[in-house]
């Protein structure tokens, strides 16, 4: 790939609430499934970059968790990712759903300390009326200053085109920070425990799926067919003997449903086997939240 003599790249970090639909986005805007997305909130825990490279700019997405209050150390490290990106930040998209509520203050401070320039995204523009998004618009830039707004259906890939206009517009010179053929920082291995993750999710009801956790113990390549062996972590015995379900039912579906995301994916034939441990309130263990990336 030849590339422009002014040649723009930068960092452009998806901000929101949870359930705005920002993991969604990012594989509309990449053409790709990158993240994983269920209609549960807080499925996202990580910071995962999305790189899109052309011969005249290169963009950087960081997807970041929901802004929450944090309940939980991993609460804690999310929002720490969230921070992270910022840092980083040369463009910021606060993305807010046409149907949420106007946020607490701590969202709104955070959005009011980034000194970058901000685009508004309302996305889901399909479940209200034009008058309820107007309204939502304008309240939102009675609060704060952004360089543009944008009217999107992330789901439906309506008004990305414009999306990706302003974000190159507003990107500094700079050469690009990563290989043009990279589309992400992060490895296989992390995406397959991702994938078995949203099968917790899509599966399981109420808060198992919040109290679920997964690790790759091995991933190998063997040519013809990948060989990965994970472990999903639950924080109590009740919970475990659900994942599982009877006579090992529920465990079989999401090892096959994982196991089909994972081969579309990788684009190779997967060998996926499960196992189910406990591991009591990981989610405040220091030692076990650095064990599982945090």
């Amino acid at each position: 790939m030849e590339l422009n003599d002014s040649y723009k790249s930068g960092f452009v970090s998806i901000i929101g609430k949870p359930n705005a639909g920002k993991s969604t986005l990012l594989n509309a805007l990449l053409d790709q499934k990158l993240c994983i997305t269920t209609p549960k909130a807080q499925t996202t825990r990580h910071r995962i970059l999305g790189i899109d490279t052309t011969e005249s700019f290169q963009i950087v997405y960081s997807d970041t968790p929901g802004v929450i209050l944090p309940k939980y150390k991993l609460h804690e490290k999310m929002m720490g990712f969230v921070g992270n990106a910022l840092e980083d930040a040369d463009i910021v998209v606060v993305m807010i759903a046409a149907d949420e509520q106007f946020p607490e203050d701590a969202f709104r401070e955070l959005v009011e300390k980034q000194k970058v320039p901000k685009i508004l995204v309302v996305n889901k523009i399909d479940k209200v009326s034009p008058e309820i998004i107007q309204h939502k618009i304008k309240e939102w830039k009675e609060a704060f200053h952004f360089e543009a707004t944008v009217e999107i259906s992330a789901l439906n890939k309506k008004g990305l085109d414009i999306l990706k206009s302003h974000i190159v517009q507003l990107l500094p010179e700079n050469p690009p920070y990563y290989d043009p053929e990279e589309v992400t920082d992060r490895s296989e291995r992390f995406f397959a425990s991702e994938l078995i993750r949203e099968q917790l999710f899509l599966l399981l009801d109420d808060e198992i799926p919040y109290s679920t956790e997964v690790n790759i113990v091995e991933f190998k390549d063997k040519g013809d067919i990948i060989s990965i062996y994970a472990e999903i972590y639950v924080e109590r015995q009740s919970q475990k003997g659900i994942v599982i379900g009877k006579n090992g039912l529920k465990l079989k579906q999401i090892g096959s449903r994982a196991r089909a995301t994972i081969e579309k994916l990788l684009e190779k034939k997967v060998f996926l086997e499960l196992f189910v441990k406990v591991r009591e309130d990981w989610k405040n263990n220091p030692n076990n939240l650095r064990h599982f990336g945090y």
